[in-house]
């Protein structure tokens, strides 16, 4: 099943730079004020690889943000601003952090380590999300520029015993590196580097099913490249058992990091829809055609809190949406849903976004499939106030305030080997790039 190897890590050298001034969020998370902070930090900040602003190159003499970043990565390299392990390892990772809009603080532990590529088909690695071409065009080629993997891919896996936490986690002491985040995320990382320990830790991994958590557009990318790269093997031929010290070829496995899907550090949190820019929307029109699927209930005052803890106490399909006259809670008359989502799968049937985007988006909005695809008329937040505050100052026809996707609703479709709508799964918090560079040369 789960295929894992320890690497030669790259790193930031600590006598060279700052740890805070040189990681960032996943290269999707970072928005244009993140990224103009993140160029001021350092010259040597990550974003200036995966993430460069076209403006600074000059595409005339055939320079692009893919060429710079290649040609900073060897710099980087050859100055000593990066250095390499010296002898293979995984790294204990752990993130300690305020779950968004509460007072409870949680800490969620996992590792960094090489994992084994897999087609879907395989059954070994499951997806949960549509992947879109731009991305992974974009991906791909700063792959190929680069040779280098500078993010991890967030993978889930089941122990319900957490054994697996209890080889990374126990006796270690003071953590080797640490950093806190744009969002006041503590993150802390530990050298794996004691053979009996990864050993144990690999055959803890073997008969293991992933879930992509974050990051399909990047692991589809690295797949594909492996394929390109993959050498001619003898029929028949197998990968050693044994102790796991490299895969069979650089590009065959990528950086993952493995976190376990039954702990209670584990947060998924909902991803509101903000619709805007319609050529006619009309609350009270909308509301009546709602009722042909929903109850409509008028919910009283703007305040995203209530609105949150209103859903939350519902027992079925559920959702709010804010109008510029007055909020309404919409919960689903499943017979009238049944009938008309016939052709989706009941697992998916019963998944709140399924019903907002299949009923509500595309049906009575006119959101079809590829402008919600395109994001059109789309925005997607993670702040419930703000999307309510956004529709209150005219900026957007109606906001849909949910309810998070349970981690049971997520590991039924995936391993069923089907997908949830665009942005159903916002995991908090993200995996910072730049704590470890897996280099291919």
């Amino acid at each position: 099943m789960a295929r894992i190897y320890p690497f030669r890590a790259w790193r930031y050298n600590p006598s060279a730079v700052r740890l805070d001034d040189v990681v960032t969020q996943p290269y999707d998370k970072i928005s244009p004020a993140m990224q103009q902070a993140y160029y001021q930090r350092s010259p040597y900040n990550l974003v200036r690889i995966i993430l460069g602003l076209p403006e600074l190159f000059d595409a005339e003499r055939g320079e692009s943000v893919y060429t710079r970043a290649a040609r900073d990565f060897r710099s980087w390299r050859d100055q000593g601003i990066l250095h390499q392990e010296t002898e293979p390892c995984v790294f204990a990772y752990a993130q300690r952090f305020t779950v968004p809009g509460t007072d409870i603080v949680k800490e969620r532990r996992g590792f960094i380590a090489l994992g084994k590529l897999h087609d879907y088909a395989e059954e070994v690695v499951f997806r949960h999300e549509q992947t879109l071409s731009k991305p992974k065009s974009d991906r791909l080629n700063l792959l190929k520029a680069t040779r280098a993997h500078f993010g991890q891919i967030f993978m889930l896996y089941s122990d319900p015993g957490g054994n697996i936490e209890t080889i990374l986690y126990d006796g270690n002491g003071p953590a080797e590196a640490e950093v806190t985040d744009d969002y006041g995320v503590l993150h802390r990382i530990w050298t794996v580097s004691d053979p009996a320990a990864i050993r144990l830790l690999a055959g803890a991994m073997d008969d293991k099913k992933l879930i992509i958590a974050d990051g399909h557009h990047r692991y589809e990318t690295a797949l594909n490249y492996a394929k390109e790269h993959s050498p001619a093997q003898p029929q028949g031929s197998t990968e050693s058992r044994s102790m796991p010290s490299q895969p069979a070829f650089p590009e065959a496995a990528v950086m993952m990091t493995f976190v376990n899907m039954d702990s209670d550090g584990l947060v998924i949190l909902p991803t509101h829809r903000v619709v805007h820019s319609l050529e006619f929307f009309d609350a009270t029109a909308f509301a009546k055609a709602a009722d042909e699927f929903f109850t409509v209930e008028p919910l009283q005052g703007a305040d995203s809190t209530n609105f949150i803890a209103t859903l939350a106490r519902q027992q079925r399909t559920a959702f709010v949406a804010v109008t510029p006259t007055g909020a309404l809670l919409l919960r689903s008359k499943s017979d009238v849903i049944d009938a008309a989502l016939t052709s989706i799968p009941d697992r998916q049937r019963r998944l709140d976004l399924t019903h907002l985007h299949s009923i509500i988006l595309d049906r009575l909005l006119g959101l079809d499939a590829e402008k919600v695809r395109e994001q059109t008329n789309l925005r997607y937040l993670r702040d419930a106030s703000e999307a309510v505050e956004q529709v209150s100052r005219g900026e957007a026809n109606v906001a849909f305030l949910t309810n998070p996707v349970t981690m049971e609703q997520l590991r039924e479709v995936a391993f069923a080997g089907d997908v949830m709508p665009q942005k159903s799964t916002d995991f908090f918090p993200k995996l910072l790039s730049g704590l470890a560079i897996y280099a291919l040369d």
